[in-house]
């Protein structure tokens, strides 16, 4: 007898355990995330090492190039030449102005001897002064412009491109080649308006992370940023690189990276939840599902505000800190429904 009543007591929890799984699994399954505290947001973006010293080079004149000794990729030093125009017509200006300047000055001694002797007036004298000064600053001019039809290296670098052939006729102030320093100290990329006000902020920092250099992080700090755009993608944003091993790594311009922007959020009412928690059917409302403590979902309205980090939204009131909210499957719940949480992620 009392082995019967021991079997008929374990069948019954045996029975209700099995209910109780069998309806379990007839629940909904959810994943949740608990709600944090923003305190630091961190964004990334796409960008790229630029020039820290970059120029376009043209010659001042137009004419015929006769000279490129330079190519793509080609290392030169400061004061190398690059290019050269055909300098014939301009060596003949130069010839007539040496003589016209010449003449002019030897006119001058010959008055100043006559003036000494009264032979001549003041004012003739002044005349040919005048004269000579003219001269002289044609000449000036006439050997500016021989020295104009020859391009140097202003600086030691390396020629990024050559945009014109041997003998091409060029204009004025067309380029001719550019010209940029081998190493760069400088990460570019284009931020949006909701972020421009913090970049000059003390608290806010910024890391770098380099496709040639995986896993290593380089500080950096802002250069500079645009106030206004006409980009509709953003502002640009320069950073400088602060601490860079130039014996073990190599930076050059056209490298791409990832520029990491870590604002400091005050708002202590705001939390950071994924893009996938956010409930917004259409013509409805921004809203989450926030899971109870009996495993029960409520629809909860949410501001929202920017982007956090890669994947993460910041929510700045609707939501508090430590409330589990549901993270993926949120367009098959309805309100109250008791829900079966498989996965928490904090």
């Amino acid at each position: 007898m009392r082995y019967t009543l021991l079997s008929f007591l374990l069948f019954l929890i045996v029975a209700c355990h099995g209910g109780d799984a069998q309806q379990d699994a007839s629940l909904q399954p959810v994943k949740c995330v608990v709600a944090k505290p923003l305190g630091t947001i961190t964004r990334d973006f796409a960008a790229l090492s630029t020039a820290d010293d970059a120029v376009n080079l043209a010659f001042k004149l137009s004419g015929r190039v006769v000279d490129v000794p330079v190519a793509k990729g080609m290392s030169v030093s400061e004061g190398e030449l690059l290019a050269r125009l055909d300098s014939r017509d301009v060596e003949l200006q130069l010839s007539a102005a040496k003589a016209a300047y010449d003449e002019a000055l030897s006119r001058l001694k010959r008055a100043e001897r006559l003036l000494s002797h009264d032979a001549i007036s003041e004012q003739e004298v002044e005349a040919l002064q005048n004269a000579v000064a003219q001269a002289e600053t044609a000449y000036a001019n006439a050997e500016e412009s021989l020295r104009e039809t020859r391009i140097t290296a202003p600086f030691s670098g390396v020629v990024e491109y050559v945009a014109v052939d041997t003998y091409q006729r060029v204009a004025s102030g067309e380029t001719i080649l550019r010209l940029v320093k081998p190493e760069s100290n400088t990460v570019s990329f284009t931020a949006p308006e909701s972020l421009i006000a913090s970049l000059s902020l003390p608290t806010t920092q910024y890391r770098v992370l380099f496709d040639a250099y995986p896993n290593l992080y380089f500080d950096a700090a802002i250069k500079s940023f645009a106030r206004t755009s006409s980009d509709a993608l953003g502002f640009p944003v320069s950073l400088r690189l602060t601490d860079v091993d130039r014996s073990r790594y190599t930076i050059s311009p056209g490298m791409t990276c990832i520029a990491m922007v870590s604002v400091k959020e005050d708002d202590a009412q705001a939390v950071a939840l994924p893009l996938t928690a956010i409930y917004a059917p259409v013509g409805g409302y921004d809203s989450v599902w926030v899971v109870d403590s009996d495993n029960r979902v409520h629809r909860r309205k949410v501001t929202l505000g920017g982007v956090a980090g890669s994947s993460d939204v910041v929510v700045l009131d609707g939501v508090a800190a430590g409330e589990r909210v549901v993270s993926a499957g949120v367009y098959k719940l309805v309100e109250g429904e008791q829900v079966r949480v498989v996965k928490t992620d904090k």
